[in-house]
């Protein structure tokens, strides 16, 4: 059997996604913050059902039949998703695991290892699950100690028949999505917003249709703010391209246009703060400076950031309060306030990559922010600035070591994916080529391909969207 879950986009910089394997399970898990819990009486059933934080996960363990098992003799080892854990799986995969037993069962059955494995005695590396023998991962890095891509959060929480490691993740294992041929797909499909994500949809939707598409995509770059207002409130559109996560009221304003949004985690961008290649003086920046540069603009010079640099006015310029990139700035250098960079004096807005490239270009003075795949492209023209002593690079950016890393996504809704099978079909056509076409090759796009785990959970959501079950189940 295949399956599919795993990654959030908030853990990217958190814990970064390269795991280091062959060291001790139990090295840094003994940490205050990771201290066991004392032995409880009862059963690993009754243990979480006592547990006010396994609420959710206790139901489902009662729905998909577990409970009897996990009751028994044992002994076991369950990885327990807490409930906050659940409640970032959206709306409608929690329906659909709930609706179909037989594969919520599976999804939790990963979740519980056979064995009493306490933290100080497991050792790194693969471990099979009662799913069917398909194994979980252990490692350890300096966030943490981790299952697959999820990090323990309480560890040694003692029952009768076992032990439980609390854990902020949902796991699932791994699924198989069904085959597409676009030569069976007809009618239209309606996509916007992103500029960062732009290229990449484009570019899955010219393969689309080099394989035989019998309809048509139009793929327009309007900024992620305006796409999810076509998407949501005007309810245009079938995808929204995204450079951020959609907002809770931009959520609402999709339900009430009966859209219970979806969003699939395509790619990772590292976001670059470019200068113009005459700028022989910036060697890097922190995030303290770069709020002081994007707040003081044309009225602070370089040497108000560094007295060695020349006492010239700052010529800022950022893309416009519709860019995803923009939120995901103001959201990291300013913690969501944008008063700052939208009162900086001569600060230049724009929508289109292409002015803001010609803008830095054309002062040593100047200063912009891209998305990491535009930068690439005119890397000849312009120089990014390590942020934090860190560049921004394809590994500093998987391993969320670069500051601005930062997930890409496309949206859409299981109405639409049910009512509309070509959507269904373009969005799972493009869950399995979109990693091929990101990377450092001259013939591939110049962002960061997903891990195993996030591949896992955008299939899961397909599944959740379209209401289909694998058939490798």
């Amino acid at each position: 059997m295949e399956f599919v879950i795993a990654h959030r986009h908030c853990h990217l910089r958190r814990r970064g996604m390269v795991r280091k394997f062959g060291v001790l399970f139990g090295i840094l898990l003994l940490v205050a913050s990771f201290s066991g819990a004392a032995a409880q009486e009862g059963t690993i059933v009754d243990v979480a059902a006592g547990d006010a934080n396994f609420s959710t996960l206790v139901e489902l363990v009662q729905a998909a039949g577990l409970a009897e098992t996990l009751s028994g003799e044992g002994p076991y080892t369950v990885f327990a998703p807490t409930n906050e854990a659940f409640e970032a799986l959206p709306v409608a995969v929690v329906d659909y695991l709930s609706a179909n037993p037989e594969m919520l069962s599976q999804v939790l059955s990963y979740h519980v290892v056979e064995g009493a494995v306490m933290s100080a005695d497991a050792a790194a590396g693969d471990v099979a699950t009662l799913d069917m023998g398909n194994p979980v991962t252990i490692a350890v890095d300096d966030m943490g100690v981790h299952v697959n891509d999820a990090t323990v959060v309480t560890a040694d929480v003692e029952a009768s028949n076992g032990v439980i490691h609390a854990i902020d993740t949902v796991l699932v294992p791994p699924v198989t999505l069904p085959e597409v041929d676009p030569l069976a797909v007809t009618d239209n499909i309606v996509i916007a917003g992103s500029s960062t994500v732009f290229p990449v949809t484009e570019r899955i939707a010219d393969l689309f249709n080099q394989d035989g598409f019998g309809g048509t995509i139009t793929v327009d770059s309007i900024g992620s703010g305006a796409g999810f207002e076509r998407f949501c409130v005007n309810a245009e559109t079938d995808i929204s391209n995204a450079s951020r996560p959609i907002r809770p009221e931009e959520v609402e304003a999709c339900r009430g246009n009966g859209r219970e949004p979806l969003g699939f985690y395509i790619g990772i961008d590292a976001l670059a703060i470019a200068v113009s290649q005459e700028n022989d003086f910036v060697d890097s920046l922190t995030l303290e400076q770069l709020a002081q540069i994007f707040t003081g603009g044309s009225s602070i010079t370089w040497a108000d950031i560094n007295a060695e640099w020349p006492a010239e006015a700052i010529q800022l310029y950022s893309p416009g309060s519709d860019s995803g990139t923009y939120d995901y700035f103001v959201e990291e250098v300013f913690e969501e306030d944008e008063t700052p960079i939208q009162n900086a004096a001569g600060v230049q807005f724009s929508e289109d990559d292409n002015v803001l490239v010609v803008g830095v270009e054309s002062s040593p003075y100047a200063i912009g922010y891209f998305g990491f795949a535009y930068y690439q492209e005119n890397q000849e023209r312009l120089r990014a600035i390590p942020i934090e002593g860190v560049e921004p690079t394809q590994e500093t950016g998987a391993s969320g070591e670069y500051p601005l890393s930062r997930p890409l996504f496309i949206y859409s809704a299981p109405s639409i994916m049910q009512e509309k099978p070509q959507v269904a079909a373009f969005i799972n056509y493009y869950l399995q080529n979109v990693n091929a076409q990101l990377g450092t090759a001259s013939d591939q796009i110049g962002y960061i391909p997903t891990n195993e785990y996030i591949q896992r959970t955008s299939a899961l959501f397909w599944l959740a969207g379209t209401g289909a079950i694998s058939e490798t189940m």
